[in-house]
């Protein structure tokens, strides 16, 4: 069975994740339907996602990606915030250990939206179904591409009963996350495989939820114990951050060898023996748990080099997870994938759609947003053993030398930690970071002398008791 060709203009985007809605909303002011194909089926509300076992642990939207989605879908924050999910200032509502040192709590820079990915994941999804031009077919899974090395007309579907159909469009768009079978489907076009790189450390993920003690449930600060690449053994981290209904969210990560455990009592013990300070078993010991022990071993960088590829179909581009995965501790994946968006509206609106060699710069566009957060996910990841075949590049150390002077002088240079944050909450790019007065800065270190511990202010300590 095949549809016939439409003179409307149609896109597709295979993915009803959070990348492949932001997408078709993206492409509505272009298209006039959009068809999102979704392998499961989504729900209702804030409720679990199959086939999303990350959803589980902490997740940050950060300035750069909030920006992006509320322009996508302007009110978005108001919702999230009237739901629950907290607005918090960066760095002033964080207290983070890293290798470095203790960050102080500098005056606002940024921000950061907090909250359970099933209830942002929702927000966001309700207003952009709540669109006639976009449809929404679940249940169906991708096979492959239609069409030649030369463009792509549309995409072959197997719905649950078995059945098979085409359908065709104007636009293609990937967003079927780490599963994706992009490389594939170009090879049965007759397209190489594109280059691709894996820095892998291994990192595990444990995650359970808190009831937080009364006192502490509005306005508490994100605490972030970091691990050390360049320490002695595995790399050992956790996250405690307070999402909505008064609840902490906990995740605890370790590499090969240092694997969080699954079992509740290992839970907190972990935190207060493994970690490099106590601070998160410290404020747990006042909390309530509310949930078993998550796992998640899925964390490794993957990225593709589609953008590198010197043929591309039109009609044809990836994004998201699909695009580039990344170690979920570094919190950016969300606001990549929004980034990438915007991208692919703003290169349609300067081309026009239908434009020939579109998809092609569509794919270079969207992997600007996805070159920063690679570099600062894997400048650190690269340094666990086994994380790579051959080990750090030459330019991973040198990435990795600059990045920790610049965050050693970050602890105690509040400028260079506003410029650290701009582009660790992906505002600008990494070129913010290779300005003369920031290298000067990063020459001479920080201004004042290291913190001793956590700087929680005391009521902070009493309303975690």
């Amino acid at each position: 069975m095949s549809d016939r060709p439409s003179p409307v203009r149609s896109a597709v985007v295979l993915g009803g994740s959070l990348a492949g809605l932001l997408a078709a909303r993206a492409l509505v002011e272009f298209a006039d339907r959009v068809t999102v194909v979704e392998r499961d089926v989504l729900p209702d509300g804030p409720e679990p996602r199959r086939n999303l076992p990350q959803a589980r642990h902490v997740h940050m939207l950060w300035s750069g990606g909030s920006r992006a989605v509320e322009e996508l879908v302007p009110g978005v924050g108001e919702l999230l915030l009237d739901a629950g999910a907290n607005r918090l200032a960066v760095t002033t509502d964080m207290v983070a250990l890293s290798p470095q040192g203790w960050f102080r709590r500098w005056a606002e820079s940024h921000h950061t939206f907090l909250c359970g990915r099933d209830l942002l994941d929702a927000t966001v999804r309700a207003q952009i179904l709540d669109d006639d031009r976009i449809k929404l077919v679940e249940h169906a899974e991708a096979l492959g591409l239609e069409g030649t090395d030369e463009a792509v007309t549309g995409v072959r579907l197997r719905s649950a009963d078995g059945s098979r159909r085409t359908l065709h469009a104007d636009l293609v768009v990937d967003a079927t996350g780490r599963a994706s079978r992009a490389p594939h489907w170009l090879r049965e076009l007759g397209l190489p495989e594109p280059a691709r790189r894996v820095v892998d450390s291994g990192l595990v993920y444990a995650s359970r939820m808190y009831r937080a003690p009364e006192a502490a449930w509005q306005g508490f600060p994100v605490v972030n114990v970091q691990a050390d690449p360049r320490g002695d053994g595995p790399g050992r981290a956790g996250v405690l951050m307070p999402i909505e209904d008064g609840c902490w969210l906990v995740s605890l990560s370790g590499t090969r060898g240092g694997e969080p455990p699954s079992d509740g009592a290992e839970f907190t013990r972990f935190a207060r023996e493994e970690l490099r300070h106590p601070v998160i078993a410290d404020l747990l010991a006042g909390a309530e748990p509310l949930t078993a022990v998550s796992i998640t071993r899925t964390t490794s960088n993957r990225r593709h080099y589609y953008e590198r590829m010197a043929a591309w179909p039109d009609n044809f581009t990836v994004m998201g997870d699909a695009l580039a995965a990344y170690n979920p501790i570094y919190g950016h994946g969300m606001s990549v994938a929004a980034q990438s968006a915007v991208a692919l509206r703003d290169v349609i609106r300067r081309q026009g759609w239908g434009t020939p060699g579109l998809a092609g710069r569509i794919q270079k566009a969207v992997a600007e947003p996805v070159a920063a957060a690679w570099d600062l996910a894997t400048s650190q990841d690269v340094f666990y053993p086994g994380a790579t075949d051959k080990g750090p590049t030459l330019r991973d150390r040198l990435l990795a030398a600059y990045v920790g002077r610049l965050m050693r002088t970050a602890t105690g240079n509040g400028r260079i930690a506003r410029r650290v944050t701009d582009v660790t909450s992906l505002e600008r790019g990494a070129e913010a970071l290779l300005t003369p007065s920031v290298v000067l800065a990063a020459a001479i270190g920080p201004l004042k002398p290291p913190l001793s511990g956590p700087p929680l202010r005391p009521e902070e300590w009493k309303a975690a008791e």
